[in-house]
């Protein structure tokens, strides 16, 4: 029993050591496996983080790298902008002081030109003037019979002797008791002499300005001129044209204006009552009204930069799709947009006779040699180019031998689309012919520019071209 006792116990004891040792053997076992596998995380662990640093750290390099290529793009456009800037006006400056010695040596002397007579369009008579003298003689014989009225716009007024007898001529009849109504343009006329913009109390004056509120700074609407040149009388006799007022403008400017007589003159007038009712106080509008009528033969197409109406542009652009045989086009100022040049050069391309007259050296230079960048696809496409050796500020088109319109507005963005302007579109076929005629008269004091020849000019001609090219879109 002792022994049995005895052996039991160590039985037991042998039994529990048995266990103990393999229960050790086995956590030994364990905490070697879970010692792997903690190395083995902590490396993976380890690897993961230095795959997570290196990879922030190439984010960043790229980063880095895609700012400073950003940083050296905008800073590279901006050099290419500056020195374009530089070099336009480094040319710019050039053309002025060559503009300046050729003025000095130009042709100043007169111009041909000729009497045109009336014209009957149903209820109205029309007549052309294309000589400052005769046109200022007859506006103001017309002031001279003004009884009730007597409507005076233009963009420049000068402040010479042509201009004082305006002046003068309107005060008298202000003073006779007629409504005497005057706009001119402040910003053309920021040269004339303070002095001779004042005008006496009976005169009702409107120095129109672009910009009268600070808030207009910031709507381009308000940057429009006015450029619109006219002159209506008792509401039945209305100038309109490209003349404005002074005695440069008498013999030495070859400038295209219109007289209406007869009903379609009310249109004018009511022109210039919109016109000055838009610009002034209530208390101050002119409350005359002259009934008005519609007229297939005459129409009256302005532009307004406050209400976005641009309808001289489409006039032109619809006339000349229109086109079957001629388009005979005078303008001061030739800087197309895209739309207008294309259809010009489609017109010639289907056969019409497309022929182009403008100043080989105007008041501005600039726009000459933004000109004479259309020539080469002009004449590519068949367009005959013709350079008047006179200043010409004329703005007039005939197309057909039935279509003709005379007015203010310039082929450039700032008349097509900027300032106001006012064109007469009339369809007759006598006045068409008398603008065929004028126009032949005034290619007899031009010349005719050749592809090939235009083809050769000196490579700073073209290089100067290419250079002021962006300044279309201004001007």
């Amino acid at each position: 029993m002792s022994r049995g006792n005895f052996v039991y116990p160590c039985n037991v004891t042998l039994k529990v050591g048995r266990i103990t040792i393999a229960e050790v053997l086995i956590t030994h076992n364990v905490i070697c496996n879970q010692s792997l596998q903690n190395k083995r995380t902590s490396t993976i662990t380890a690897l993961r983080n230095y795959h997570m640093q290196r990879s922030q750290s190439l984010w960043k390099q790229l980063n880095l790298s895609l700012r400073s290529r950003r940083f050296s793009i905008k800073r590279i456009l901006f050099e290419i902008f500056g020195l374009m800037i530089m070099l336009q006006a480094v040319v710019a400056l050039i053309l002025q002081f060559v503009s300046m010695i050729r003025r000095q040596h130009g042709h100043r002397g007169s111009f041909p030109h000729s009497y045109m007579e009336e014209v009957e369009i149903g209820e109205n008579t029309v007549q052309i003037y294309d000589y400052g003298r005769d046109l200022y003689e007859s506006m103001l014989s017309a002031i001279d019979a003004a009884r009730e009225s007597i409507y005076l716009e233009t963009y420049i007024w000068k402040d010479d002797h042509m201009g004082l007898e305006f002046k003068q001529k309107l005060a008298c009849k202000a003073n006779q008791g007629v409504d005497v109504y005057v706009i001119f343009d402040s910003f053309a006329n920021a040269v004339v002499p303070r002095a001779f913009k004042v005008f006496p109390p009976n005169i009702h004056t409107l120095k129109y300005q672009a910009f009268y509120k600070p808030w207009h700074i910031i709507d381009p609407r308000h940057y429009a001129l006015d450029h619109r040149k006219l002159l209506v009388v008792d509401g039945t006799t209305g100038f309109i044209g490209g003349f404005n007022l002074g005695s440069l403008y008498e013999t030495t400017w070859r400038d295209t204006h219109m007289r209406i007589k007869g009903p379609e003159a009310a249109h004018l007038a009511q022109s210039f009552t919109d016109f000055w009712n838009q610009h002034t106080p209530n208390q101050h509008h002119i409350t005359r009204h002259y009934p008005r009528r519609f007229n297939p033969l005459i129409n009256i197409r302005g532009t307004s930069a406050l209400r976005l109406t641009f309808p001289i542009r489409d006039m032109y652009i619809e006339a000349i799709d229109k086109s079957e045989h001629s388009i005979f086009l005078s303008n001061a100022y030739f800087v197309p947009d895209r739309v207008l040049l294309g259809a010009l050069k489609a017109a010639a391309r289907r056969g019409v006779d497309v022929q182009i007259l403008v100043p080989w050296v105007s008041n501005h230079v600039i726009v000459d040699w933004l000109t004479r960048g259309y020539f080469v696809e002009c004449m590519k496409a068949g367009i005959r180019i013709f350079g008047y050796r006179h200043m010409l500020h004329a703005k007039t088109c005939t197309i057909d031998g039935e279509w003709s319109t005379i007015g203010t507005a310039n082929l450039d963005r700032l008349s097509s689309v900027g300032n106001y302007e006012l064109n007469v579109e009339v369809y007759s076929k006598k006045l068409a012919h008398q603008m065929e005629e004028l126009f032949k008269c005034d290619t007899s004091n031009a010349f005719e520019l050749t592809l090939d020849e235009w083809l050769k000019r000196p490579w700073y001609a073209i290089l100067s071209e290419r250079i002021l090219a962006p300044l279309r879109a201004l001007l």
